[in-house]
């Protein structure tokens, strides 16, 4: 951890197309080898395929496969007496923001389908479905937390 003062929360410059920084944070860990335009490509396809969502819609409906995705508790490993504890946390917004969206990439990088739009297209409809391998990660650290509720005392 940092000993002088906090990191500065850097800026994120809206996406041209909805004007949303969310969409623009996603962008941005999609990207590969600073490819931003493939990326920006890859997003919006992705993005106009998924099923039974007007073009209107699309950035609240991003906004909702976010928040689907969003862990509400995760498990910190404590060392306390020679021991190793999972000790259940809550997570912060930021950071459940950030774990959403790794989630969410990484899921959709091992599918089958052959483009990258493809595979988030499939991903997002399969979240806003209630299934797909993004939920299920997030029911599995959910699931863990709950399993060692024993140990919250060493949360601090």
């Amino acid at each position: 951890m940092a000993r002088r003062k906090r990191a500065e929360v850097r800026k994120i410059v809206k996406d041209p197309k909805y004007g949303s920084e969310l969409i623009s944070k996603f962008m941005n860990s999609l990207m590969l080898d600073g490819k931003k335009s493939v990326a920006e490509k890859t997003l919006y396809k992705a993005l106009e395929n998924i099923k039974g969502v007007k073009s209107e819609t699309i950035p609240n409906t991003f906004e909702q496969i976010i928040e689907l995705a969003k862990p509400l508790m995760e498990v910190k490993s404590r060392r306390v007496g020679g021991s190793n504890y999972q000790v259940p946390t809550s997570v912060r917004p930021a950071r459940a923001q950030a774990l959403s969206i790794r989630w969410i990439i990484d899921s959709s990088r091992k599918r089958p389908e052959k483009t990258m739009a493809d595979r988030l297209a499939k991903e997002f409809s399969d979240i806003l479905a209630g299934q797909g391998s993004t939920l299920k990660k997030k029911s599995d650290v959910q699931k863990m937390a709950d399993a060692n509720k024993v140990y919250s005392q060493y949360n601090w």
